[in-house]
């Protein structure tokens, strides 16, 4: 089994593939306290994938990406970008999660001086009012 993420920007596209992508999950919460089907409902996606120490590598290319687009403001329109992760098993998509206004909640980046590579960790979730445009195929 293996992932994909594609995202696009207004003057951006950040493509990562199966030997980036290390896992890929999507949580739609509503709160806690809630007694019937609420309005307030999130949709959030977790990502984590690998970094190399090779800046030859395109995926270490789009992997900066990432840290770029965590860094824009609230409001900056290019905070929204479209996404979508795809679970991948013997060569077939086998599920496809499209958030196309999602915006970055957390970005982290750790690094190992053993292997001489790192991780990161991708938290994206949905506008809440474009909530209804979240596709899961």
């Amino acid at each position: 089994m293996g992932f994909t993420l594609a995202v696009k920007g207004q003057d951006t596209e950040i493509n990562l593939g199966v030997d980036v992508i290390k896992s890929a999950n999507i949580g739609v919460n509503t709160p806690n306290n809630s007694m019937a089907k609420s309005s307030t409902v999130a949709a959030t996606l977790f990502v984590t994938g690998k970094l190399t120490h090779n800046n030859m590598l395109p995926s270490d290319k789009e992997t900066s990406k990432l840290l770029k687009w965590s860094l824009v403001t609230a409001q900056n329109a290019d905070a929204y970008r479209d996404v979508t992760v795809q679970v991948v098993t013997t060569g077939q998509p086998f599920r496809t999660m499209h958030f196309p206004n999602a915006f970055i909640i957390d970005y982290n980046e750790r690094y190992s001086d053993s292997k001489g590579m790192g991780e990161f960790t991708l938290v994206l979730r949905q506008k809440a009012d474009k909530f209804s445009d979240v596709q899961a195929e």
